[in-house]
Order: structure tokens, then C-alpha cells, then sequence
């Protein structure tokens, strides 16, 4: 693999990003008009309803994002004296990013992984499990202390908000209107205006094909914001190998959090699903070994970089 900066990489998972949430975007548009052409105008009131039921249980899980995320993964707060090693690591981390000092966590479990979660810098936490701090160095840890203070950073919480938002409003409105459709609601319309019998079947096959696409978005976005996060941490300790064994560390360790649930999976920086279970286009994190690869590129090019 040909060497890559650390800025390069962070550009391109940038514009990745936001080409992805263009794309939400416009599925949104894409399954209101074929939602429109199908059933007439009678289901122009049943949008903002889906938009709004969405934006609502989403965005309250957000602003309750850290309490929630706690008591799912059974993370418990520590303070300094616990723990002055990591508390003093982490300061390090927080220096050099320019981000305030979040609250530090310790889920009680054998399996090395991490997170990070809270609606901004100001509201952050980051968890460790006692197995990870069990096995990895100095070096190591501080590469994944700084992975997670990218995402803090990186304000990911937010942006997988925003993501799990408009992929439930599809999802939504697609249920909705399926429902309506086998119940032969709502189609009164189209055929009183003698509507183009393939405009209504390609209608027809984005309405069921949509909440799919959304959820591979959904999860194409989350991949990039972790491949975001590991050169965000290059930039913060300029030391592309301490997170590179970290993941390394990761990935010859076969053990899983307890607390696995889909619900949680993508906050962690080692997804505790089996990754031979789930379609890599569902995974809500890049292949390790990519990762891994990707750092060392980076690690090739020198601390200048």
C-alpha cells in the first residue's frame, strides 16, 4: 500500500462522509416522490409525520446518549484516584487535541474494546473495559484513548444521529406506506390521473428497496467515520504505531463484550458482533486488518507527516 498522510486520510474519509449524507438525503427526496407517484397526493401529510416520530426518538436517545449508553454496556464512572494512570493519559490526549477532559469509565469485562459516547465535548465520556487495560501498554492505550477522543472530536455522535434519523424516517415511511399498499389505501389517486404504469412500479420497488439502501448507508457512514477516527488519532499523538498495535492487539484476541447488542455495536472500537455473522456492507466498522494497514502506511511515511 502506497503510504498516505495522516491529513490525506483524514480529507478523503471526510468528503466520504459527507457524500454519504448527501445520499441520505437524497433517498429521502428519492422515497417521497416515489411515494407521491404511487399513491397520489393523500400521503403528503404522512411525511412530516414519519420525519417527525423519527427526529423525536432519535434525538432524545442523543441528548441522553451517554446516561443511556452507561447503564446498556454497564459502564461505571471512576474519578482520578481510581485510576491517576489513565487519568493522566488521558490529559495527555486532551492537551494535545485541544478538547476538554471527559468523564472516564470501566466496564467490568475480560474482552479488550473501548468507547466513547456524549452529545458534545463538553458532555463526553470514554470506557474502557478492565480487559483492555489489562493487556495493552502505555503506547497502545494511548492510541486508543485517542481514537476515542477523536470521535468526541470528530463530533460522530451527532453525525450517526443525524444518519440514524433519516434512515428511521425511510424505514418509517416505506412501513407506512407498504402497509397502505397491501390494505389498497391511497392508489385512488394515481389511476384517477392515469399515472405511467412503470413509473408506478419503479414507485413500487424503491418503497420496498428503500429501507435497505438507507440502512447501508447507515452503516457505510459509520465505517467511515471510524476510518476517520483512526487518522484523527495519528494527528493527535503524531505516533501511528501505538494505535496500530492497539488494533493488532484487537484483533488476535477472540474474546467479545458481554454487552454486545446491535444497538451499541458501532461505538465500540472493536465491534463485539462476529464480523463473519454480518455482510461487510452492513459492518459498521472497516475490516481491523484494513485498519491496521492503513496505520502502517501511514507509520511508513515518519512523524513529519
Amino acid at each position: 500500500m502506497a503510504g498516505v498522510s495522516f491529513r490525506a486520510s483524514q480529507s478523503a474519509n471526510k468528503r466520504k462522509t459527507y457524500l454519504l449524507l448527501a445520499s441520505m438525503g437524497a433517498l429521502v427526496w428519492l422515497v417521497v416522490f416515489a411515494a407521491l407517484t404511487y399513491f397520489g397526493k393523500s400521503t403528503s401529510a404522512i411525511v412530516p409525520i414519519a420525519v417527525g416520530i423519527a427526529l423525536i426518538s432519535v434525538w432524545g436517545s442523543y441528548y441522553t446518549s451517554d446516561s443511556i449508553v452507561l447503564r446498556m454496556t454497564g459502564a461505571r464512572e471512576i474519578q482520578q484516584s481510581d485510576n491517576p494512570n489513565l487519568f493522566n493519559l488521558i490529559q495527555e490526549v486532551t492537551i494535545a487535541s485541544g478538547l476538554p477532559m471527559p468523564k472516564v469509565a470501566i466496564v467490568e469485562d475480560s474482552a479488550p474494546n473501548a468507547f466513547a459516547t456524549g452529545r458534545n465535548p463538553e458532555h463526553a465520556v470514554i470506557a474502557f473495559t478492565t480487559g483492555i487495560l489489562d493487556v495493552m501498554d502505555r503506547d497502545q492505550l494511548q492510541g486508543v484513548v485517542a481514537h476515542e477522543m477523536s470521535h468526541i472530536g470528530n463530533r460522530d455522535t451527532l453525525v450517526a444521529a443525524v444518519a440514524a434519523t433519516t434512515a428511521g424516517a425511510i424505514a418509517m415511511l416505506s412501513d407506512i406506506l407498504t402497509r397502505m399498499m397491501w390494505f389498497g389505501g391511497g392508489r385512488r389517486d394515481s389511476r384517477d390521473n392515469n399515472s405511467n404504469p412503470l413509473a408506478l412500479i419503479v414507485s413500487l420497488i424503491v418503497l420496498i428497496l428503500a429501507p435497505i439502501a438507507a440502512l447501508l448507508l447507515k452503516s457505510a457512514i459509520s465505517r467511515r467515520r471510524e476510518a476517520l477516527a483512526d487518522a484523527t488519532a495519528v494527528a493527535f499523538t503524531r505516533n501511528p504505531a501505538g494505535l496500530r498495535s492497539a488494533l493488532e492487539v484487537l484483533a488476535a484476541d477472540n474474546t467479545v463484550v458481554r454487552q454486545r447488542s446491535t444497538a451499541v455495536a458501532h461505538i465500540w472500537i472493536e465491534s463485539p458482533l462476529d464480523a463473519k455473522s454480518v455482510s461487510r456492507l452492513f459492518a459498521t466498522h472497516p475490516p481491523i486488518e484494513e485498519r491496521i494497514a492503513a496505520l502502517r502506511a501511514m507509520e511508513s511515511l515518519g512523524p513529519a507527516t
